[in-house]
């Protein structure tokens, strides 16, 4: 790609798509790199997972395979420039990607290195927080290409890249790749305000299909027009139902890195699922009150929690059920006792809790609703997100709740990818390379 005049809007060759092979084995690289390829990517990128995980070699066997398409090699380089970049070059890297952040010093070892091993060096502007001015400051450094990136990490918080691409492409000359998160209902939005390589990872390497997940980017991109996915997208607070009903607690566990599940509360009702913001509820054991009081301060789709000390005497049972029911509550979780079981089926309302017991206890009164409570052992604030299925129940702190549900997510999509491997004849411990992965000890 040739430099553009700036501010004019002569005729520019197509954009380019670019797939980031973020994976952290190369066989997995591999397969869908070629899926990738048949789907008409244009460049491909060796992901840092795969360079962390793989080394160079990852580089070279990428270039041995794809011989006819530009390779990049993400090292994202913050010192070392001239090393660094002619390492990568001499694997066999067309493009080598270093980090916009790095001093002046090393952005400029790092273009003379490329100039004297037959490679470009492309900018990638991640945690920078003013792009287009430090991007006018990498052109001037001799950078061949910019990359507005929005990272992993800022995604699930749900950070856009768009109004700073449109900034940076008006800054600069040189080329200007978008990457974070692109899938193709956005990947013509970041054409359309001038990107020259769109970056798309996830919703090429999770797709079962990447050779259709890539065509379907790239005619995006051609047409400039926003194509519906349901897939690889990034989601904010009004979205947090409907994601968390998508996902499993187990998907969230993982999404949490193994914080937040009650123990010892499960489902009385297997095959129902709550999900729904916490109306917390502090009661003595067997005090079945605060709990019934609880129900009319309830909103529509909340999930009344209770504490009640994980008491064996039940405080919730047929009656207090069908009043949720109309109330349209979506569950109950319960560390303590719950009866009338046989009639709560027949409800089909969402019932977690620590026993079931027929013996219920007396309305005292003692308690407190919407305040801090332990339930299961987990800290439960009024508000926070509660997901409960047959695994078991999470609890997700409202504070955190948009980058957990993209998280989970995530997680979901590439169990997904794997789901599609397996059906195509490997097995979990192929695909997985568990030996490789297994910690070394001595």
């Amino acid at each position: 790609m040739g430099k553009r005049a700036k501010g004019k809007t002569g005729h520019r060759a197509e954009p380019k798509l670019q797939v980031a092979l973020d994976f952290t084995d190369l066989h997995r690289a591999l397969r869908v790199g070629e899926e990738a390829s048949r789907g008409g990517a244009d460049w491909i990128e060796v992901g840092t997972p795969l360079i962390k995980s793989e080394g160079l070699d990852a580089v070279r066997a990428i270039r041995r395979r794809f011989k006819s398409h530009i390779i990049l090699a993400d090292m994202k380089t913050m010192d070392t420039g001239a090393v660094e970049v002619e390492m990568a070059a001499k694997a066999g890297a067309d493009v080598v990607i270093i980090l916009g952040a790095a001093d002046n010093s090393t952005i400029r070892e790092a273009v003379e290195a490329g100039r004297r091993y037959g490679a470009k060096v492309m900018a990638d502007l991640i945690g920078v927080e003013s792009m287009a001015a430090r991007a006018l400051e990498l052109e001037k450094l001799g950078i061949s290409y910019i990359c507005v990136h929005v990272g992993i990490d800022q995604q699930m918080r749900g950070m856009n890249h768009l109004k700073a691409l449109k900034e940076t492409v008006k800054a600069v000359h040189v080329p200007v790749a978008a990457a974070g998160g692109i899938n193709s209902e956005s990947a013509a939005s970041a054409v359309k305000v001038g990107a020259e390589m769109v970056i798309v990872g996830g919703a090429i390497t999770k797709a079962e299909d990447a050779e259709e997940a890539t065509k379907l980017i790239k005619k995006a991109i051609q047409l400039k027009k926003s194509i519906a996915t349901g897939l690889y997208k990034k989601y904010g607070e009004d979205d947090l139902h409907r994601v968390f009903s998508e996902v499993s607690t187990a998907n969230i566990s993982d999404a949490m890195q193994r914080r937040g599940e009650m123990q010892g509360i499960k489902s009385v009702i297997p095959g129902l699922k709550a999900v729904g913001r916490a109306l917390t509820v502090r009661t003595y054991p067997g005090d079945w009150a605060k709990p019934v009081e609880a129900i009319d301060k309830a909103n529509p789709g909340d999930v009344i929690v209770i504490d009640a000390g994980g008491g064996d005497k039940a405080v919730w049972g047929e009656l207090a059920t069908w009043s949720s029911v109309e109330r349209k509550l979506d569950g109950v979780v319960i560390d303590g006792a719950v009866r009338d079981i046989q009639a709560i089926m027949k409800t089909k309302f969402p019932v977690f809790a620590r026993c079931v017991n027929p013996t219920a206890g007396d309305p005292k009164g003692f308690g407190e609703t919407n305040v801090e409570v332990t339930c299961g052992g987990v800290r439960v604030q009024p508000g926070d997100w509660i997901v409960a299925d047959d695994d078991g129940v999470v609890v997700v702190p409202k504070e955190l709740a948009v980058e957990m549900a993209n998280r989970a997510k995530d997680v979901l999509e590439k169990e997904n990818r794997v789901r599609a491997e397996i059906r195509r004849g490997s097995t979990l411990s192929e695909v997985l390379r568990i030996r490789k992965w297994e910690k070394l000890t001595g």
